[in-house]
This record gives C-alpha cells, sequence and structure tokens, in this order.
C-alpha cells in the first residue's frame, strides 16, 4: 500500500507535506523553566511554527506507557491484535496530526508541551529526525515559581517547598538522562539562565543545532505577539503574562529570600540534581553571570514602563481567572461530569488527566 501524501496549505496558498520522517523539534522539560520563552523566541523566526502547549501530547504518551506497562492490559492488547508496532504507528500519527494541524504550516513544526520530553527516547524511535530541547533552570527558581503561581501538577505539594524540590529532582533526572541517551547530536541542553543573560550566542547555537539559518527577528519575539502571521499566545497559559515583554532580567532571581530555612540548609541533600547541573546549592543569591547589554537594555525599557507592564500583566491575569471560573461554572453541581466524580465512576479514567495542569 503507498501512505497518501499528507499535506496542509498556508495562508500563502504554499503547499507544506508532512510525515513522521520530518525533523519536528520538541521542547521540553519542568514547567516554569523557559520553556514558553524558548518557544515564543522559535516562533518568531519565519520558518518554525511552535504555537500553544497542545496538552494531550504528554497525556497521550503518559496513557501509552499504563497501557504497556500494565501486565493485564498489555496481555489484552495483544490478543486484540494490538502489537506494540500497532500502537507505535497510532500514536505517532496522533502526535503528528495535532501538532501539523493545531496551527498554520510552516517549513518547520515545533512542539511545546514540557513533559513530553519524559518521553524523548520513545518520541525519537517514533521520530528518527527530530531534535530535542531540554530547559534546564535553577530548581529553587522553578519551584518558588510553580509554587507562587500556584501551577497545579500531578504529585506536587503546593505548600510542601521540601516535597516539590524533591519531585523537582526526580523528574530532571529522569529527563535529563533521556536527553543523554539521545546523545548531541538529537538532544540539546540549553540553560535558562544563560539563554536570558546572553540571548544571541545562545540562539546562534540553537538554531544551529536544528539547522536553521540565522533570523535577527528571534531577538525581538515581542514585536510579533499576536500580531497576524506573528506569535499567537494562549490566555490561560501562566507564563504569557511574561513572555510578551522583552527578554528580560525580572525573573531571574526572585526566589532568593522566599524558601524556608530548614529546606534553605539541607538543599544539597534535598536536591543533588542542582549540583550535578552545575547550581551551587549553597549560594544565596545565585551568581549566574553578567548580562549583555541588549538584555540590560531591555530591563531597563521594562522598569521605565513599569506601570503599562503591571497593567497589561492584570489584564491577562484577570482574563485568565475569567475563563476559568465560567467553565468550572458549566461543570458545576448538576453536570454529569460532577455526578460522576461525587459517585466514584470512571476514577481510572480521570486519573491521565490530572498528570499535568500547568
Amino acid at each position: 500500500m503507498v501512505t497518501p501524501e499528507k499535506y496542509m496549505i498556508g495562508s500563502n496558498a504554499a503547499k507544506y507535506t508532512y510525515d513522521n520522517n520530518m525533523p519536528l523539534i520538541f521542547i521540553g522539560g519542568m514547567p516554569r523553566s523557559g520553556t514558553t520563552l524558548l518557544r515564543v523566541l522559535l516562533d518568531a523566526h519565519p520558518d518554525i511554527r511552535c504555537g500553544e502547549e497542545t496538552r494531550v501530547i504528554p497525556r497521550l504518551l503518559g496513557m501509552k506507557q499504563q497501557w504497556v506497562k500494565a501486565p493485564i492490559e498489555a496481555r489484552r492488547l495483544q490478543e486484540a491484535g494490538i502489537t506494540g508496532k500497532v500502537l507505535d504507528a497510532a500514536v505517532g500519527s496522533f502526535i503528528l496530526e495535532v501538532i501539523a494541524r493545531h496551527g498554520e504550516p510552516a517549513p518547520r513544526l515545533c512542539n511545546k508541551d514540557p513533559f513530553t520530553l519524559r518521553s524523548a527516547v520513545y518520541l525519537h524511535s517514533l521520530f528518527p529526525n527530530a531534535k530535542f530541547i531540554l530547559m534546564i533552570r535553577d530548581g529553587r527558581a522553578v519551584v518558588h515559581s510553580i509554587i507562587n503561581r500556584k501551577v497545579t501538577i500531578s504529585g506536587f505539594d503546593l505548600s510542601d517547598f521540601r516535597q516539590c524540590m524533591k519531585k523537582w529532582n526526580t523528574a530532571m533526572q529522569a529527563m535529563f538522562n533521556q536527553c543523554q541517551q539521545l546523545g548531541s547530536t538529537f538532544c540539546l541542553p540549553v540553560y535558562y539562565e544563560q539563554l536570558v543573560l546572553h540571548p544571541k550566542p545562545w540562539l546562534e547555537q540553537i538554531l544551529k543545532f536544528l539547522q536553521v539559518p540565522w533570523n535577527d527577528s528571534v531577538l525581538h519575539h515581542d514585536q510579533l505577539v499576536n500580531k497576524p502571521g506573528g506569535i499567537s499566545l494562549s490566555k490561560l497559559e501562566r507564563s504569557t503574562d511574561q513572555v510578551i515583554k522583552p527578554i528580560n532580567l525580572q525573573a531571574l532571581s526572585k526566589w532568593v529570600g522566599q524558601i524556608p530555612a530548614d529546606v534553605v540548609q539541607d538543599m544539597a541533600n534535598i536536591a543533588p540534581m542542582l549540583s550535578f547541573l552545575g547550581y551551587d546549592p549553597n549560594l544565596n543569591p545565585p551568581d549566574y553571570g553578567k548580562p549583555d547589554s541588549f538584555v540590560i537594555r531591555n530591563s531597563k525599557v521594562i522598569e521605565d514602563n513599569k506601570v503599562m507592564w503591571e497593567e497589561r500583566e492584570r489584564e491577562l491575569a484577570e482574563h485568565r481567572e475569567a475563563v476559568r471560573k465560567a467553565l468550572k461554572a458549566k461543570t458545576g453541581a448538576g453536570s454529569e461530569e460532577s455526578k460522576i466524580k461525587r459517585t466514584g465512576q470512571r476514577v481510572q479514567l480521570e486519573k491521565p488527566y490530572k498528570e499535568d495542569k500547568v
């Protein structure tokens, strides 16, 4: 059988074909580690389209793992003729269609769903020419941001900084191991702090890794946000209010002085991945390095227009909360969904969807 050609027609009337052998780009890492920043920087490039988080891809990958790991479920699948090859073909087709069709077509398609890099090796088996970027950020900053912004992640107790640091440590170890298994040809670790401090040399390195030509637009993403043919942002994503700004220094050290004293004292033992990744767990505040003049200028412009930016952030936050409340109201006490939850039915079906509520 000959597989039908898959393609999309762009707004420029150009034809874009897509298949499992195309050089997809996957951006991942812990939530609040700079994955959104990198995706908007790449989205500013005329040859790349990332778009908003799909949210369904990491959940599908999680479900696939559950099917394979559960002995009885795996046996039932085999008896039904659903072999590993069948599952892989179905999962690969699903992921490809979601990535290709959830936004405008482009020469290079990119996906940013933070937890996808927990399955980087498996994704590489489905898309052998894909490239992976693992965003790395100081775990103390990540956990502070998760707690401060009330980012709900399954297994994270937002009232317990120590427990969240341990969870960060486990997740980062798993994703870093996946990246190492792929090797430097297919996976590039990128440190958030260095990307912010030195955006041009790091973006040059990233684009070289992706084999995409340089374009100055990646340094000025803020000029393309929500513009026709520019960068599309979701008002429901919590990172949106930060990435609408030019690259700046504001978020680098907000966590300093905000961590419980007993956790600070035990940090090296709680999260050994900090030292492994090159962070000094005993240095508060940290020394990430000196910023380039380009970033200093951006930060000054933002500070000089502080009131305007705070107003824009407030508007986005209010809109996000209004939408969330409206959606919750639709699934109130009389809805079928709430009845199912009250009676305890379909618990196992709901569980995978609680994996990541970022």
